[in-house]
């Protein structure tokens, strides 16, 4: 379940992660992506790596570090610098009955294999009356906060989201980042898994050891609360937990926590049951503010729960600029600071 609900009606936080065993690993989101990763090429022979360096060098983020000498370069392959290709050959795999796992080493680089993925791994099932899926995962590192180069650091989940066909996860954490790919891996249809770099390896938590799933279209309430919801994902869920701690230690103000996990599908009813219990909202993300999710999330609100509604939706997101290099990049990024007035805001309307 996405959420459980203690006995004054508020939201208690989502930890259940399914797995049969009580063994963890401590790791960080980076090493639970790759626990996945080794996980579903032990348990399936369909499973395979395509991408960039993948194999000898592991990635350039070491999501797949050794996997190579484990598996053979047969299932772990490196392709030539051309993701409209490695997409492309993931689908042809994927509709010859493999698992195919397409790394794209960031996601500014996945426009060039955008025809690719809305052309035809979106379409393939509708196009062929049902008698075809494409059971691919295309992994991209995505977000800002590493000080990196253009098409570095872009946040452009909404292109993916607005996509029939194509399923879109966030892991804002390394115990739902080893469940949601996993998940995503066993999906018969093709999901673009966006891996928030800010924290790879911003900290760790423990992971279970055994093969689980978390539920792609299910969301979780990290932070239960009565006053203000805030829906959020990916790295943007630290800022708003630490928002959120601000507001209850200085002027009590009580926020519950929604972290949507995936963005396609939606869990519409974890957005509405929360924002019923509320009757306030702050979406956070780290995408430019004009047609991101969040307006999709607030349209939702406004279509299901208008009649719950106390204040004004406020967003809080990137600005309608090109992800600016190393001196703006803090300043672009939504910080707690600026979560934290947002709630405030909100509540005081």
């Amino acid at each position: 379940m996405s959420s459980t609900t203690a006995d004054d009606g508020t939201a208690e936080a989502d930890t259940d992660t399914d797995a049969e065993t009580d063994e963890t690993d401590t790791l960080t989101l980076v090493e639970a992506v790759r626990d996945a990763l080794y996980t579903e090429l032990s348990l399936d022979e369909r499973v395979m790596i395509l991408g960039e360096d993948v194999g000898e060098n592991g990635g350039v983020f070491r999501a797949t570090a050794e996997l190579v000498d484990e598996f053979s370069a047969e299932r772990v392959v490196d392709t030539p610098l051309a993701e409209s290709g490695i997409v492309g050959t993931g689908i042809g795999l994927a509709l010859s009955g493999l698992r195919p796992v397409a790394e794209l080493q960031f996601m500014g680089f996945s426009y060039p294999a955008f025809d690719q993925l809305v052309s035809h791994a979106a379409r393939l099932r509708s196009r062929s009356n049902g008698q075809y899926s494409v059971p691919m995962v295309i992994r991209m590192p995505y977000g800002g906060g590493i000080r990196a180069p253009e098409h570095h650091s872009e946040s452009k989940e909404a292109f993916f989201v607005h996509e029939p066909g194509l399923k879109v996860a966030v892991p804002s954490s390394p115990a739902d980042a080893k469940g949601l790919l996993i998940a995503a891996i066993r999906d018969p249809d093709p999901v673009v898994f966006l891996e928030p770099k800010l924290i790879y390896r911003a900290f760790r938590e423990d992971v279970p050891t055994a093969a689980y799933e978390v539920p792609l279209g299910e969301a979780s309430v990290r932070r239960g609360g009565t006053d203000v919801t805030v829906y959020t994902w990916g790295a943007m869920i630290q800022p708003t937990l630490i928002a959120a701690d601000n507001v209850a230690d200085e002027a009590g103000i009580d926020v519950e926590v929604v972290d949507l996990r995936t963005l396609s599908p939606l869990d519409t009813e974890t957005i509405v049951n929360s924002f019923e219990r509320t009757g306030r909202a702050v979406i956070a993300h780290e995408a430019p503010k004009t047609a991101g999710v969040g307006a999709e999330i607030a349209a939702t609100i406004q279509e299901e729960a208008l009649l719950y509604q106390e204040a004004p939706i406020r967003r809080v997101t990137g600005y309608d600029v090109p992800m600016p290099l190393h001196e703006l990049e803090e300043y672009y990024l939504p910080q707690a600071i600026r979560i934290e007035e947002a709630i405030r805001e909100t509540v005081s309307f």
